[in-house]
């Protein structure tokens, strides 16, 4: 009787924690949608280039935008090509993705602005825009981030959190990190956007 009562209090544990382990991947790779709307819209957002130079986002003002705080030496990091894939399939119909370095996360983008354009540009040929690094998360996060997140969306919890964007420049959706770039249900966002 007691290795009977051992056995199942073993089976409800394992079973809990197989239950939360899923919940935990939901979560992982999970989309929210804004209960808000930020003010204003992303194109009067200002940044620099990953060269520093001032510019805002008003170049890409009226296309579909995908913001995605970007690192180098993370696990993450092949989404990188994904995400070029993406935009050369997808920036004929009016598609962009937006990359933001960050060193916001166990310092996974510690290099510099040259670093890291060398990094991109030799290992995923990257020619979707790079902008500077910035703070992505906290008090000290970033105005763009501040804007992204200011309909109740959760800020980037890791590297490769996404942001959709309408052509008006109003967040639609967040996706979590390990939201792979050929995500079907991202997918289908994107493209609703693109031709609503």
């Amino acid at each position: 009787m007691k290795i009977l009562f051992v056995a199942l209090a073993l089976v409800l544990i394992i079973g809990t924690g197989i239950a939360l382990f899923s919940l935990r991947g939901a979560l992982a790779t999970g989309v929210q949608t804004p209960e808000g709307t930020s003010e204003g819209a992303l194109w009067s957002q200002q940044t620099h280039t990953l060269a520093g130079e001032a510019t805002s986002l008003e170049p890409w003002q009226g296309q579909v935008a995908l913001v995605v705080n970007v690192a180098s030496k993370c696990g993450l990091t092949p989404q990188y090509e994904g995400l070029e894939a993406l935009y050369q399939e997808l920036q004929g119909d009016g598609f962009v993705v937006l990359g933001f370095p960050s060193n916001d996360f166990m310092g996974q983008e510690p290099g510099t602005a040259e670093e890291i354009r060398s990094f991109c540009d030799t290992n995923y040929q990257i020619s979707f825009p790079l902008f500077e690094k910035m703070p992505v998360k906290g008090e000290g996060k970033s105005e763009l981030y501040q804007f992204l997140t200011a309909g109740g969306l959760e800020e980037p919890t890791w590297n490769f959190t996404k942001y959709l964007v309408d052509r008006q420049g109003k967040v639609l959706a967040r996706f979590a990190p390990r939201t792979t770039p050929d995500d079907e249900e991202m997918r289908a966002a994107i493209l609703a956007a693109i031709s609503p």
